[in-house]
């Protein structure tokens, strides 16, 4: 069994003139969390569907789960738990109809996981889909998506329009799908969902994959603000040549800076007086995105992360 559940090599999506997808290579791993991350228009919904066979690629290839996307696109879905951004659903059926209708559909002996996953997310299933909230619509989907447990869960904006309880809820069943040996490829926006579930991250601005890597690994590489306070009043001379140390203050004796890279020169240059005390804050996954987006295009490349 290959461990690759998502193979994009060269992948690309052009509309008219328009390209919503550059040619993209990447690979995601059975097991792993992977948060695909852009705002609105950034390529994250047009990736999704081109896997799924909703859209052809102009150019490259893709495969999923081991399959072509372009020649078996109808297995891929039938064994993918799919959750779109945007949910339609016939208004009249009630959610336990639907999941009885999915059940048939996707050769699953009965609803009781489905039912289960209804009552951990507080869903009504014997009233009609039309008379329900966006909220419980979103839960609608949520059980649709995960009801087969299948290998492959791929997740469009998967706490919108929830509440904090039940964004819990999401968040532990993504993490126990992950403890199962599945894969889950979750696209959003919610930085702190990613930031908190994923063991990679993928940022894509305006079609473009500008970096892969370990959520670990982005936080490690931005820049962080530190305090050192001292026994004693420091020169400010003496962080002055310090290789990415910038915003160096010294007020009295603390110096306050912000370090991008490694800390061994910093902490070198003091070690020559008496320390008593170190702080700093550790960057989030929404500094880092908004550090791609902001950052000119020179300056970007993709960081691909084994």
């Amino acid at each position: 069994m290959t461990n690759t559940v998502i193979e994009l090599r060269a992948l690309s999506k052009r509309y008219g003139g328009d390209r919503g997808l550059q040619a993209t290579t990447l690979e995601i791993r059975r097991g792993e969390i992977f948060g695909f991350l852009g705002p609105n228009g950034a390529g994250k919904t047009t990736t999704i569907r081109t896997l799924l066979g909703f859209l052809r690629p102009t150019s490259g290839e893709a495969r999923v789960l081991g399959l072509d996307v372009a020649t078996r696109s109808v297995d891929i879905r039938r064994r993918v738990g799919y959750l779109p951004g945007e949910l339609v659903f016939e208004p009249r059926r009630t959610p336990r109809d639907l999941f009885a209708f999915y059940a048939r559909l996707r050769g699953v002996q009965n609803v009781a996981y489905a039912l289960d996953l209804s009552r951990r997310l507080d869903l009504d299933v014997s009233r009609p889909i039309g008379a329900l909230s966006k909220g419980n619509k979103q839960k609608v989907g949520l059980v649709s998506a995960f009801m087969s447990r299948p290998e492959l869960l791929i997740l469009d904006e998967p706490t919108d329009g929830l509440d904090p309880l039940m964004q819990e809820e999401v968040h532990a069943l993504i993490q126990e799908a992950r403890a199962e040996g599945r894969t889950v490829f979750l696209s959003s926006h919610v930085l702190s969902e990613v930031d908190r579930v994923a063991d990679r991250v993928g940022i894509i601005r305006a079609g473009e994959l500008v970096m892969v890597s370990s959520v670990a690994d982005v936080k490690a590489r931005l820049p962080h603000r530190l305090e050192i306070r001292f026994a004693v009043p420091v020169p400010q001379a003496v962080f002055a040549s310090i290789e990415g140390l910038r915003d160096v203050r010294v007020l009295g004796n603390v110096v306050s800076c912000v370090l991008a890279g490694g800390a061994d020169a910093l902490l070198k240059a003091a070690s020559a007086y008496p320390v008593l005390d170190i702080r700093g804050s550790e960057p989030n996954l929404e500094e880092a995105f908004l550090s791609f987006y902001q950052a000119p295009s020179g300056e970007r490349g993709v960081n691909h992360v084994a």
